[in-house]
């Protein structure tokens, strides 16, 4: 395992899992393993018969671990080049050039202060479950709040795994906002993130944010930093990631 390199390896597809309507799971089974950090990405790197050349970037999912193994969740965009690549044709056993781990802007580790607050639109939440993994699994109890912005209750990425890790004594609060349906819990909301929610979520902690994490749509990241701030949280404690198309 290395630290170091993050040049182009090959990655095999050991799994497949669908995980809502338009986002999948995806693992790769790394040639040349790597331990990455919570929030860090790789790029992929597909080549066509005639040389032609797309590349995508893509949060890790998996917690740091051995890095054998990573896990990607990828959406289907219709109009992309790699998405529908990986939902209409790749299948478990095709090799894939993966680079990576990238990133050191949005990152989180473990000795990090809190609280701490994720905020995620919809597949953004992808490298925020990593930091939630790696503080399930290294049985950090900074207090920690997670707010996911979703269309509805069944376009909730991890929700169940999510569920059950609010669930524990020491898991996260969490609390889904939801723009296209009613919620099913009480403590959720039926709307798209804003300022009054945000007010909401930070009087939840027991102290303000030592770091934000937001990632998801630029209008999402813009609108939710903006706020933020608004509010009085620290621009320098707020890390942004943004998904393109």
């Amino acid at each position: 395992m290395t630290d170091a390199d993050t040049g182009w390896q090959t990655a095999r597809i050991a799994a497949i899992v669908p995980q809502t309507a338009e986002i999948t799971s995806f693992f790769f089974t790394l040639e040349r393993p790597f331990r990455h950090r919570a929030g860090q990405h790789v790029d992929l790197r597909l080549t066509a018969p005639d040389a032609y050349q797309a590349m995508r970037s893509y949060s890790i999912a998996s917690a740091p671990d051995d890095g054998s193994t990573i896990e990607l969740s990828i959406e289907r965009i219709a109009i992309g080049e790699v998405s529908p690549f990986f939902h209409e044709v790749a299948a478990v056993g095709d090799d894939i050039e993966l680079r990576g781990p990238l990133g050191g802007h949005f990152v989180w580790r473990p000795t990090d202060a809190g609280p701490l607050l994720l905020l995620g639109g919809g597949s953004g939440l992808v490298p925020l479950m990593a930091m939630l993994r790696q503080r399930r699994q290294q049985g950090v109890a900074t207090p920690t709040l997670l707010l996911q912005a979703s269309r509805s209750w069944d376009d909730v990425l991890y929700r169940d795994e999510l569920l059950a890790d609010a669930a524990r004594p020491d898991g996260p609060l969490l609390r889904f906002a939801l723009s296209r349906s009613a919620p099913l819990r009480p403590e959720d909301y039926g709307r798209r993130i804003d300022a009054a929610m945000l007010s909401e979520a930070l009087a939840l902690l027991p102290a303000p944010p030592a770091m934000s994490f937001i990632c998801g749509s630029n209008g999402f990241v813009n609108t939710a930093a903006d706020a933020l701030v608004a509010l009085g949280v620290p621009a320098d404690t707020i890390r942004t990631e943004r998904y393109g198309g």
